[in-house]
């Protein structure tokens, strides 16, 4: 019996998903995102942390899939703001926020907050399973500070506000390629390749 070298990515962001699909390329694994599954739905992230949504997540997609499946929960935390907006960065400004809103919302809260204490970090928590119940783990964070407008119009989510000293740049100034081996979900993901590895064998 073949092994299967296909996962899903619980995910219908399409910047994740080329995110992603780029950085596995060179593993041989071919990458299906919920798109591909229009019955599969919405799920839903009620986790309290990161890696409580990256798991439920991952096994909610696995057992409707009968697929490998890998699942990411990242966000923002910013130390100003206790760091929030953290598991609700995605819908930070509201239910449906928009990327521009969440943004505007986050310059907003920070807008008497000196540079030298707009501290933050990118954190992402991933997932694997495999539909007979075997998992694997990984947590990375990219560390910056928010920047006082946006910059660059590259990324999604909050990269154009998010500033890394170390290379002088936004993230939405940033290549692919610079971005991925920087960012917290590269970093997760090349952590979990090698465990992927194992359990897709």
């Amino acid at each position: 019996m073949p092994i299967e070298r296909t996962i899903v990515l619980g995910t219908t962001n399409k910047g994740k998903i080329a995110e992603l699909r780029a950085l596995l390329q060179a593993s041989g694994i071919t990458v299906k995102g919920l798109a591909d599954f229009p019955d599969l739905g919405d799920i839903a992230e009620t986790g309290t942390t990161f890696a409580e949504n990256a798991r439920l997540k991952a096994a909610a997609v696995a057992a409707a899939t009968g697929l490998p499946a890998v699942a990411d929960d990242s966000g923002l935390c910013v130390d100003a703001l206790g760091g929030a907006p953290g598991v609700f960065s995605a819908r930070y400004g509201g239910e449906n926020a928009t990327d521009a809103i969440n943004n505007a919302k986050l310059l907003d809260a920070l807008r008497d907050v000196p540079p030298e204490k707009r501290a933050a970090r990118f954190v992402c928590a991933m997932a694997a399973t495999t539909p007979d119940g075997r998992w694997a783990e990984t947590q990375a964070a990219w560390e910056g500070v928010i920047a006082l407008s946006p910059q660059g119009d590259g990324g999604f989510g909050y990269d154009p506000l998010f500033f890394d000293p170390a290379l002088g740049r936004a993230a939405a100034q940033l290549t692919p390629e610079e971005k991925n081996a920087r960012s917290h979900r590269g970093k997760a993901l090349a952590r979990l390749i090698p465990l992927l590895d194992e359990l897709l064998t």
